[in-house]
């Protein structure tokens, strides 16, 4: 058992402490960002710990999953599994021989003792609790009597548990950084050490969390009930508690607690592949608990970055009312992140989509390289997810002949379709196209070019409302309703193309 020095005379350490039982939760974003502002405001030290206990549930790939979606994050940490530290191991399953001596010590203090009872005893236990409408909790069958004076009752197992003996007098309030000063239920007697060797959580994140120097412990509200058993630990073993802080439960429109099986949402991996931007989402987990930046003239702003976040933090500003989880401000969010992109950033982020999608290949060539950044510039403004960028890139990368025209395109055409293909066939097809193909060249096939022909054939030759003339020349370009800007589409596919898709869909109608 490792001496520490005072909470408040140290240096500042925070962890999150996620469970590798399936794909990660996105409260352990939530928790991760809420710590780690902390941590580096402070300049402090924020560690990743994972808590594999619960080995019926445990999922061999999730702790990669959990390494993979804070690293996209950018929600780093100074020590953790995957690169050790001063306290190493960080993994609970790693750390048994740690926890025993503690187990003992209680056993041996009496604050702590054998219990053989079956889980149908104690399933029978609850029952009749329920219908007899008293307090749930254990009976404390166990307590006090030898293995060989337990046996001789009903519901005995062979391999006992260690409970907790909780006392008549134990501390139902403690002081919180967001909340004041808690009130918390009062606890039954918590089992600390299962039937398999393994401790539950309530001795095991006392134990790391001392063992591990933390200063700070920041979890979810649903652990404000635990905490006084996790006080009574700290109390019992003569080690000084942490500072708490129990952030608001993320939750549903309905207010219900945001949970995986219900919410797709409530997985972080969900969010990758959504195509949302990890700047995006960080921004909007901080504004799900946090008010928005105040500037010096006392206007607000919604959109910041981690450091902002991390330089103004304060517990006191943390709104404890569980915040409602809008994916529409998300999306407002992602969409302001995404314009404001670089270029050439913004085309790499939408590779993997288009790659996914099979719009291009895993290794695209120069020039499909060239023709996606003129298109995505195009694009930039005209999407809130990385994912909608398919739809509008796949026209620009298919066979003129393999163009696929959408059902409710071609359902939208007027009688007039053929008579505007007609006079846009007429006008592209005297436009010199030296050099075509490129957005941006000096080729005499240009937008304003484009435009400018068409509008005098289309608009004025045909007296059809701008509104109205170009809709069967999108439709014959792209293939569907909605589509990047029409003449910057031309350019960028350049004469041969653009001519060749209005006659093919000319002779079709």
């Amino acid at each position: 058992m490792s001496e520490q020095p005072s909470t408040s005379a140290r240096t500042p350490r925070l962890r999150v402490a996620p469970s590798p039982t399936g794909d990660p939760h996105v409260g352990t974003a939530y928790m991760s960002l809420f710590n780690l502002a902390f941590a580096r405001q402070q300049s402090g030290r924020f560690l990743l710990r994972i808590e594999d206990t619960d080995r019926a549930r445990f999922r061999a790939d999730s702790e990669q999953q959990v390494y993979d979606t804070l690293h996209w994050l950018g929600l780093t940490w100074d020590e953790g599994p995957d690169l050790g530290g001063p306290y190493a191991p960080y993994r609970q399953s790693e750390r048994l021989d740690t926890y025993r001596p503690y187990v003992e010590r209680l056993l041996e203090e009496g604050k702590a003792y054998h219990c053989w009872c079956t889980g149908e005893r104690l399933a029978q236990m609850r029952e009749m609790q329920q219908k007899t409408k008293q307090p749930t909790g254990y009976d404390r069958l166990c307590h006090g009597k030898t293995r060989e004076e337990r046996a001789e009752l009903p519901g005995f197992s062979e391999t006992p548990v260690v409970r907790m003996f909780i006392p008549q007098d134990v501390p139902l309030t403690f002081e919180d950084l967001i909340r004041g000063t808690v009130s918390a239920p009062r606890p039954d007697d918590q089992v600390i050490l299962k039937a398999d060797g393994f401790p539950t959580y309530h001795l095991a994140v006392v134990v790391d969390d001392h063992e591990m120097g933390i200063t700070h412990v920041v979890r979810g509200e649903e652990w404000i009930s635990s905490t006084p058993k996790h006080v009574l630990l700290y109390q019992w073993l003569g080690l000084e508690p942490p500072k708490f802080a129990h952030m608001p439960l993320l939750r549903n429109a309905d207010k219900s607690k945001i949970s995986k099986r219900k919410n797709p949402a409530a997985r972080l991996t969900w969010f990758r592949e959504e195509g949302y931007l990890p700047e995006a989402l960080v921004n909007f987990l901080a504004l799900l608990a946090y008010p928005p930046v105040t500037e010096a003239d006392g206007t607000e702003r919604e959109v910041f970055t981690f450091r902002e976040f991390s330089d103004g933090f304060d517990w006191k500003k943390v709104n404890p009312v569980g915040p409602i989880f809008d994916l529409k401000k998300l999306d407002w969010l992602n969409g302001v992140y995404i314009r404001e992109l670089e270029l050439g950033n913004f085309t790499s982020r939408l590779l993997p989509f288009l790659e996914r999608d099979e719009v291009l290949s895993g290794n695209p060539s120069l020039g499909e390289l060239g023709r996606l950044k003129a298109v995505a510039e195009l694009i930039q403004t005209r999407i809130s997810h990385l994912t909608e960028a398919s739809a509008l890139v796949r026209p620009f990368f298919v066979a003129d002949d393999a163009l696929e025209i959408a059902e409710d395109a071609r359902g939208q055409l007027k009688e007039d379709a053929g008579q505007v293909l007609d006079a846009a066939l007429s006008a592209l097809g005297d436009i010199d196209d030296a050099g075509e193909g490129v957005l941006g060249t000096d080729s005499g096939w240009n937008a304003p070019a484009i435009e400018a022909a068409l509008r005098e054939a289309v608009v004025d030759g045909l007296g059809i409302k701008p509104k109205f003339a170009f809709g069967p020349l999108r439709t014959a370009v792209s293939g569907a309703r909605i589509s990047p800007p029409l003449f910057e589409s031309m350019e960028i596919l350049g004469k041969t193309s653009t001519l060749a898709r209005l006659r093919s869909l000319r002779d079709s109608l």
